[in-house]
């Protein structure tokens, strides 16, 4: 069977076993958007440069059973970042929460099934929040995740918690005997003035083409502070399309950064909503790619209410035959006056044959607003090569030594310390080896 089949015929057996509820109800109204989408094409305006037909054209397997997979504890020893050694860790599997392999060290957090969370006082708080990224991204992919949304995740992190330690999610796919299409799902509440670090990280087993279609919204309370992070390193043959919803119900502070080093065709949604006066938030991407690795990255800064601050700062490196695209989009209703709202993004070209897509946009429906944008697309500065070379440093050392401080204003913004010296080797290696 082929993947559309295998989506219709998994959808039947899920709704056969789900208990007739308000998540069903969302899960069902989901499948018909999808049907009635369809995968995007090129058609598609948002989808212009991302083609997925090609990479969707496989027997994909949807695997919804954790406990099938030849995952272990020692895979997950194998790619956990260095230094989170017995930090809060949230492992799936395939796209299904794995408790089993999981850790929860702080007793201020809750993890329960989207399931179980819906048969609980939770109820209201899900019905509010799920699949608000639906009135950002509305295509087909969204759908088909939502769809699914009955093996999805509920995290709670409780009232005035400050959680000491960051909230890792390890999102494992197993493709050692067949191509797999996963669909991990979570929903995140962040109550009043708790403080949390949400790290997300993504690793492949096996050599068969895998493509991970994700979900994750979370909902910023009144007085309560967000960092999140999402880090993509895999193989060429892994794909991903991935939604990062993020909504600040309350005034709060929100602190976002992505960065991707590898993969085959990558699509990133980032929705930045500021749904409350004097919000305040940031997001940074860096996108350092090589080979023929596509990454998209589409953003969305709505600033929603009055007095609100926001900043964007997305950078690109591409080397080989790579494609980079960023397309942000900043919104400021007509309600928001007072807003600050900055973006800029910046690309190096390294090689005659890597290209790069950028649209920076603002829509602005207020008149009393401080708003600005910027893209530029370049080559490395040859005044700046010669005079390393100049003090008998070679060009490929002084190539990478100039990447490295271009991609150093992005990786200064990961603040836990681990995750950023593991990003810091990694880019190292990569600047070292590159074919520059």
């Amino acid at each position: 069977m082929n993947l559309l089949t295998n989506i219709t015929a998994e959808f039947t057996a899920q709704q056969a076993k789900q208990p007739a509820n308000n998540l069903q109800a969302v899960t069902q109204k989901a499948y018909e958007a999808y049907t009635r989408m369809g995968i995007p094409t090129s058609r598609h305006e948002e989808w212009k440069y991302t083609r997925l037909s090609g990479v969707l054209n496989k027997d994909y397997n949807l695997h919804s059973d954790a406990a099938t997979t030849l995952i272990s504890k020692a895979d997950l020893d194998a790619f956990r970042i260095p230094g989170a050694e017995k930090e809060n860790e949230l492992v799936f599997v395939n796209g299904v929460f794995h408790l089993a392999l999981s850790t929860i060290s702080s007793k201020d957090i809750e993890v329960l099934s989207l399931e179980e969370a819906a048969g609980t006082d939770y109820n209201p708080v899900i019905q509010a929040n799920l699949n608000n990224s639906a009135k950002y991204i509305k295509d087909g992919m969204n759908a088909l995740n939502t769809a699914f949304a009955s093996n999805g995740l509920f995290v709670c992190v409780k009232k005035n918690a400050i959680i000491e330690q960051p909230v890792y999610i390890y999102h494992l796919t197993d493709s050692q005997n067949n191509c797999c299409f996963v669909q991990p799902r979570s929903l995140f509440i962040i109550e009043h003035g708790a403080q949390v670090q949400i790290v997300e990280s993504y690793i492949n087993k096996g050599s068969n083409d895998s493509f991970t279609n994700e979900v994750i919204e979370i909902v910023v309370n009144e007085n309560a502070r967000l960092e999140y992070y999402k880090i993509q390193n895999e193989a060429a043959h892994c794909h991903h399309v991935g939604t990062t919803h993020i909504r600040q119900a309350g005034k709060s502070f929100t602190h976002a950064v992505t960065v991707t080093l590898n993969g085959g065709t990558i699509r990133n949604n980032l929705n930045m909503v500021l749904d409350a006066e004097y919000n305040e938030g940031h997001i940074y991407g860096l996108y350092m790619l090589s080979g023929d690795t596509l990454a998209d990255n589409h953003t969305i800064v709505d600033n929603a209410k009055p007095n609100c601050y926001s900043n964007e700062f997305y950078k690109g490196i591409m080397d080989g035959k790579s494609t980079g695209v960023f397309n942000g989009k900043i919104f400021v209703r007509k309600d928001a006056q007072k807003t600050n709202a900055y973006q800029s993004n910046k690309n190096v070209l390294v090689s005659d044959f890597a290209t790069v897509n950028a649209k920076p946009q603002l829509e602005i429906f207020a008149d009393d607003v401080k708003c600005s944008h910027g893209c530029t697309v370049g080559r490395l500065d040859e005044e700046a090569l010669f005079y390393l070379r100049s003090r008998g440093i070679d060009r490929h050392k002084a190539q990478a030594l100039l990447l490295h401080a271009f991609a150093a204003d992005i990786l200064e913004k990961v603040n836990p310390l681990p995750l950023r010296n593991y990003l810091e080797k990694l880019i190292d290696e990569r600047l070292a080896f590159s074919e520059i």
